[in-house]
């Protein structure tokens, strides 16, 4: 049987302009495509109970990839890295790195 196992992290944001992230990610989401990855679960989130977070999280996401060196390649990737300077940069205030770990796909 294939190993289904899956790389993925958990991250938090505070968008503070959803016009210029949803830019951002009709940009980028092509390219995580191409890297066989995808956005496993996507949440808006209205409170936050509790966090070390200042501004608090208002996006919560799981990124999921083929692998830990797919998700690097990702991120080194220069467009990807054009578009983030184009949109993320200037419509997130907050990146939290909650967690990173493999996953079992059924």
């Amino acid at each position: 049987m294939p190993d289904d196992t899956r790389h993925e992290i958990l991250i938090g944001l505070h968008v503070s302009n959803d016009d210029r992230y949803d830019q951002y990610r009709a940009g980028m989401t092509p390219i995580l495509t191409e890297h066989g990855g995808f956005f496993r679960y996507d949440f808006r989130v209205n409170e936050q109970l509790k966090g070390d977070e200042d501004p608090s999280i208002n996006r919560v996401f799981i990124l999921s990839f083929p692998d830990e060196e797919t998700k690097t390649r990702f991120f080194e990737n220069e467009t990807y890295k054009a578009v983030r300077s184009d949109h993320f940069d200037s419509s997130v205030e907050l990146v939290s790195s909650i967690a990173t770990f493999n996953h079992a796909h059924a």
